[in-house]
């Protein structure tokens, strides 16, 4: 198996030990629970010092220098009756010997750097000690990051796998507000987690796939979102742009009812190919799956993401949204993002909205659609207000809770497809007519 960078350093200083020490081994063990593993082995003789090659601890020298029952620095194996008992001494026939620790910054011992020899050397003596240490206090340097990183990942892993395998996480819904006649038009489908792990759900998200997990997770998620499309109205589903482009997520969205669907893909996220991203939402988009922008104002991507996906809805982020009522600078920001989307076609939603004030600010700044404490905390499906139809209004023309997402597409507005740089109109599923369907 081919050595990590960490080990190849590693061996770098096993080498500077070995030309120094004069000894035919150095290596560095680890300890994997009772077992020693040599990890990395710069040796003479690599016969009989196999890299990779496991043993009981109880039975090392190592372990035997740890436990105090003989010395770190080892002249001649003969000369210690516990070193002669042990299977070393034996084979490969150990006749020199010298161990310290690898200790990490929080004190747990990693396992040992240590030196061998088939003959006996009257040489070692605490000088070498002393460099030993030091070449493995530099080792342990080395060694950290990855230990941290691996145990990152196992707490990570061991935390979702209960998830993933019980298919969480629980789905809870927040209602969508038409902000001009205060009716829902829809719910977003959010995800939650045990509340002791004391993580916010894009946290858990972004954990799971650094982890390979989040593909995973996230088709899982969106699994049980649409088990709730019985409720009425249009449902908003968050999808992460790499597991987009998965072929299980496309599998997933060609077998939903498309016109109940608002695809959410957060700004947050780096696209690295637009046009991968284009050809995974041709066909929902073509069938009439509606396509949003989430946290827009949150960051850098948000007007490459909009530019490059012409989608149907923003939604403007809480931190820009929160307070609009009393901060002149938010305003401004809301109106200029509001009349941004506009030109482009597409309606905005303004998340985070918790007060009257914040919500007649954002309705009077035309913003489309409101989201927010104020309209409703997540909760069950059936706890979302039904969409009740307006006769009057609707005779007029002007069923303005779903214009937001489809008055781009109804007024035929062309989506590019960057894969192929060719312009085509999205059809239109009327969102307003598909409410009937609910519950």
């Amino acid at each position: 198996m081919a050595r990590t960078q960490a080990e190849q350093q590693v061996a770098e200083l096993l080498r500077t030990a070995k030309k120094a020490l004069g000894l035919s081994t150095t290596f560095l063990s680890r300890f994997d629970g009772t077992t020693q593993v040599l990890q990395v082995v710069e040796s003479s003789v690599p016969l009989l010092f196999p890299e990779g090659s496991e043993r009981p601890r109880s039975s090392t020298f190592c372990q035997a220098i740890l436990d105090g029952r003989l010395p770190e620095v080892i002249p001649d194996v003969r000369k210690h009756r516990v070193a002669m008992a042990l299977p070393a001494a034996r084979f490969p026939r150990l006749r020199s010997y010298l161990s310290v620790p690898v200790r990490l910054s929080d004190g747990t011992i990693y396992g040992t750097l240590g030196a061998a020899g088939l003959t006996t050397d009257k040489n070692l003596s605490a000088r070498d000690k002393a460099l030993m240490e030091v070449l493995a206090a530099a080792a342990a340097a080395v060694l950290e990051p990855g230990v941290v990183e691996a145990a990152r990942r196992s707490a990570i892993e061991s935390r979702l796998r209960p998830v993933l395998d019980g298919r969480g996480p629980t789905v809870v819904m927040q209602p969508i507000v038409d902000l001009a006649t205060g009716r829902r038009a829809g719910a977003e489908a959010l995800s939650r987690f045990p509340v002791e792990w004391g993580r916010a759900p894009d946290s858990v998200f972004e954990e799971a796939h650094s982890v390979g997990l989040g593909d995973a997770l996230e088709l899982i998620a969106l699994e049980n979102a649409v088990s709730h499309l019985d409720v009425d109205g249009y449902v908003a589903l968050n999808v992460s742009p790499r597991t987009l482009l998965s072929p299980e997520c496309g599998e997933l969205l060609a077998r939903l009812p498309a016109g109940r669907i608002l695809l959410e893909i957060s700004e947050h996220e780096k696209v690295e190919d637009y046009e991968a991203l284009a050809a995974a939402l041709a066909a929902p988009r073509a069938a009439g799956m509606g396509l949003a922008i989430d946290d827009v104002g949150a960051g850098y991507a948000s007007l490459r993401h909009i530019m490059r996906t012409a989608p149907d809805l923003i939604k403007l982020d809480r931190g820009i949204v929160a307070g609009v009522s009393d901060d002149p600078v938010r305003r401004t920001l809301v109106s200029s993002l509001v009349g941004f989307a506009h030109e482009s076609g597409a309606g905005v939603v303004a998340e985070g909205i918790e007060t009257p004030a914040d919500a007649a600010a954002c309705r009077a700044l035309g913003v489309d659609l409101g989201q927010g404490w104020y309209y409703g905390r997540p909760g069950p499906p059936s706890g979302l207000a039904p969409i009740v139809t307006d006769p009057v209004r609707d005779r007029a023309g002007a069923r303005r809770s779903a214009d937001p997402i489809v008055q781009g597409r109804a007024q035929g507005r062309a989506v590019v497809d960057e894969a192929s740089v060719e312009t085509r109109r999205i059809a239109v599923v009327p969102l307003s007519a598909v409410g009937s369907q609910g519950t």
